[in-house]
């Protein structure tokens, strides 16, 4: 098989995506390059010694040179990320590689603005592209707005480092058995999106209301972080690369993730890998995929004013093994996307 060579054009890289890319590389010649933007102040991922060649957006001065050095490596495959980089479309438009993708999270919801912009752009990106990669039925539904039919919409563009949090579940399983831990846990950006602060003043609220030995636990950083909610039962810690959650998982019980808007949501895939029961809002993308009401936790309509309260609230009335038995079902969820998935789909259409 000759060997291929695939260029990512794309916004704010992340461990998970490392993990996709190297798991295609593991088992296939291919050169892979990635343009990314520089790493979020708010979630300052670590990325050392990487398979591939990365290259920084701020590299590149101007489109001429961003489609020059694309001409140059003459990949098979070209991947952009969204339509907010107009120097990145430049390029797609303007290379006449065979195999374009353009990926994107985000999720139809019909509001006027989207509407517009579906109107003005239908046929627009499929002209520049032969395929989007979206993650869920919520973006693929939005792919067909702007044009896409369905056989040229491919699915499950985000999956977390399975493996990884799954060894995270297996090391503290037993310890989980012998004491389950009334822990809430919170994982995100501390941003208004993310509904931090609600979530801290429900826990708050609850336990003015009644004696309990809960918890909650927050990990994150953002621009809320200076206003964060202060509780002798809620901790802040501050943010934590992906490496330095194995102690954080085996002591903490119940993940929740209760956003306004959420596009999709990979800590949810990340910690039901992990074997958490989940609390989620309806908004969370992720969800759709990764949560099963009542099966694995709770999912609860963010329109509600007590939605979240009484998810955490049935929680807290369960058993052990009533939340061991969520914790099974989170496991064989997390199933559903997988590096190896992303990385056969990329696979299939070299």
């Amino acid at each position: 098989m000759s060997r291929k060579t695939v260029l990512f054009l794309y916004t704010e890289f992340s461990s998970y995506l490392e993990c996709c890319i190297n798991e295609l590389l593991n088992s296939s010649t291919i050169d892979f390059h990635l343009v990314r933007y520089p790493v979020n102040k708010e979630a300052p991922f670590h990325f050392n010694n990487l398979n591939f060649s990365c290259y920084c957006r701020s590299e590149f001065n101007s489109k001429k040179e961003l489609l020059n050095f694309t001409l140059k490596l003459n990949p098979d495959l070209l991947l952009v990320s969204g339509w907010i980089d107009k120097d990145y479309l430049y390029v797609a438009s303007n290379v006449k590689t065979s195999l374009k993708i353009m990926a994107m999270d985000t999720q139809w919801r019909g509001s006027i603005k989207q509407r517009v912009f579906s109107k003005f752009t239908f046929n627009y990106f499929t002209k520049r592209f032969n395929y989007i990669w979206v993650p869920g039925e919520r973006q693929k539904n939005f792919a067909k707005k702007i044009g896409f039919n369905s056989e040229n919409i491919l699915t499950d563009f985000y999956s977390c480092d399975v493996n990884l949090f799954k060894n995270y579940y297996l090391k503290s399983i037993d310890s989980k058995r012998d004491d389950y831990p009334k822990v809430f846990l919170f994982f995100g950006r501390y941003i208004p999106n993310k509904c931090i602060n609600e979530l801290c003043e429900i826990f708050k609220e609850i336990s003015f209301e009644q004696d309990h030995d809960w918890q909650l636990w927050c990990v994150g950083k953002g621009n809320q972080w200076d206003n964060r909610i202060t509780h002798p039962k809620i901790k802040h810690l501050g943010f934590l690369q992906p490496s330095q959650l194995n102690e954080l998982i085996s002591k903490c019980g119940v993940y929740v993730l209760p956003s306004k808007f959420e596009p999709w949501g990979v800590s949810l895939h990340e910690f039901v890998s992990a074997g958490f029961p989940i609390i989620a809002s309806d908004k969370v993308g992720s969800a759709d995929k990764f949560l099963k009401n009542k099966l694995n936790g709770f999912l609860f309509n963010s329109a509600s004013k007590n939605g979240l309260k009484e998810a955490m609230l049935r929680m807290m009335q369960m058993s052990s093994e009533e939340m061991l038995a969520m914790s099974k079902e989170s496991l064989i969820l997390s199933k559903k996307i997988t590096p190896e998935i992303w990385g056969n789909k990329l696979k299939s259409l070299l």
